[in-house]
C-alpha cells in the first residue's frame, strides 16, 4: 500500500507532462490516491496530458480561479468523480508580461492585482470551495512557491505574489488548524516548465543553481518537488503545518 492509499486529492494546474503538478498527480496515484485535476485556459490539454498517468487518466474540471461561477462550482463538480477530497495540490501562478522582467518600478496595479488575485489568494479561495469537501479528521493543503525571501532578477511583482502566497498559507494553517486540515508550501528550485518559460530571464537562474546547490539540481527533473508535494499530503506528516519545505537542492541556505 502506498502512503496516499485511500486518499482523495484534487490537483491543480497540469499543464503539460513536465509540470510539477503532472508528477504530482503522477506520485499520488502510484501511492493509491484517487485524483481529479482542474485547468485552466485549456482542459482539453490537460484531458490529453491526464492520459499519461498511470491509472490511464484522471477526471478534468475546468476552473478559472478567478471566475466566481467556477469557485461555487466546483465541490459540486468534484464530488461528480469523488465523495470527498482529504488533499489539495495549489499549482496555480500568472503574472502580466508587464509585471515581470525588470518592469516592476512601473507595473500598474491592474496589473500587480491580477498576479495576487491568481497566484495568492486562490490558495484560500479554491480551499475553501473545496472545505465542505473535507472529512472531520481535515486533510492537507500544498502549494507551489518558489523562495521570496529574496529579490529575483526579472521576477519582480511575481515575487511579490509568492511572498503573499507564503502568508496566505500561514493564515490558512492557522484558521483550519481547529479542523485537522494542515497548510503548507514547497519551495522548488527552477524547473524547466511552460510557466518557467513565460519569466524574462530565467535562464540566467541555471548558472546560480549549478553554482550553489550543494547536492547539485536538475532543471528538468520535477520528481524532487512532487516526491515532498506526495510526503506533505500524507500521514506523515501529521503535526507540520504552515510550513514552507524547501526542494531546492540547498540553494536557500547558501550565502552568495
Amino acid at each position: 500500500m502506498g502512503i496516499l492509499a485511500g486518499k482523495r486529492i484534487v490537483v491543480t494546474g497540469v499543464l503539460t507532462e513536465s509540470s510539477i503538478a503532472f508528477h504530482a498527480a503522477r506520485l499520488a496515484q502510484q501511492e493509491g490516491a484517487e485524483v481529479v485535476l482542474t485547468a485552466f485556459p485549456r482542459p482539453s490539454l490537460t484531458e490529453r496530458i491526464a492520459k499519461k498517468l498511470p491509472n490511464g487518466g484522471a477526471p478534468v474540471i475546468e476552473l478559472d480561479v478567478t471566475n466566481a461561477d467556477h469557485l461555487a462550482a466546483l465541490a459540486d463538480n468534484v464530488k461528480q468523480y469523488m465523495d470527498g477530497v482529504d488533499g489539495i495540490v495549489h499549482s496555480i501562478a500568472f503574472g502580466p508580461q508587464d509585471a515581470l522582467g525588470g518592469n516592476f518600478l512601473n507595473t500598474p496595479w491592474e496589473s500587480v492585482a491580477t498576479a495576487v488575485h491568481v497566484s495568492a489568494y486562490s490558495l484560500k479561495s479554491v480551499t475553501m470551495a473545496l472545505l465542505p469537501l473535507f472529512p472531520e479528521t481535515g486533510g492537507s493543503v500544498v502549494g507551489l512557491d518558489f523562495d521570496a525571501q529574496v529579490a529575483w532578477p526579472g521576477y519582480d511583482w511575481m515575487g511579490v505574489a509568492k511572498a503573499a502566497l507564503e502568508s496566505t498559507s500561514r493564515y490558512l494553517a492557522r484558521d483550519l488548524g481547529p479542523r485537522g486540515i494542515r497548510s503548507n508550501l514547497i519551495s522548488a528550485g527552477p524547473i524547466k516548465t511552460m510557466a518557467a518559460k513565460s519569466i524574462p530571464g530565467f535562464e540566467a537562474f541555471d548558472g546560480v543553481w549549478d553554482q550553489r546547490a550543494p547536492i547539485g539540481w536538475d532543471l528538468h527533473d520535477a520528481e524532487p518537488a512532487a516526491r515532498g508535494i506526495v510526503a506533505l499530503l500524507s500521514d506523515w506528516f501529521p503535526r507540520t503545518t504552515g510550513e514552507v519545505v524547501h526542494v531546492d537542492g540547498g540553494v536557500h541556505a547558501m550565502g552568495a
